[in-house]
């Protein structure tokens, strides 16, 4: 049985671009890999952090949504915990109102995109 989820996590401030970018395509193909099937991605960009982690005040945020078996939420919690570009992470599991959710602000953020363009 497929879940939902929903992973959140923290690059270190200190990676170029293309190391962001290589962080997080290592992560998608992990997910790919184990048997997930991906969402929706989202890269919120550099941001404060509400506190300091490892003397860092700011990171990369990202943020994917994905479907998989319960299983692979420890192999690729671990190996969040074993790359050292990765300050912080999080992975909750959608019930059906998150989804709800999640599929409803997707919508409204892709008619405001729509909306810019025209």
């Amino acid at each position: 049985m497929l879940n939902q989820y929903e992973t959140v996590f923290i690059c270190t401030p200190v990676l170029s671009e293309p190391q962001v970018k290589e962080a997080v395509k290592k992560f998608r193909d992990l997910i790919a890999g184990y048997g997930g099937d991906m969402i929706h991605e989202e890269s919120w960009g550099m941001k404060k952090l509400a506190y300091p982690i490892q003397k860092k005040s700011t990171g990369f945020y990202h943020m994917f949504e994905f479907k998989a078996e319960p299983s692979l939420i420890a192999k690729i919690e671990t190996d969040f915990r074993r790359d050292e570009k990765i300050i912080r992470f999080m992975t909750v599991k959608l019930d059906k109102y998150a989804i709800e959710y999640s599929t409803k602000r997707k919508r409204l953020q892709k008619e405001k995109t729509e909306k810019k363009e025209v």
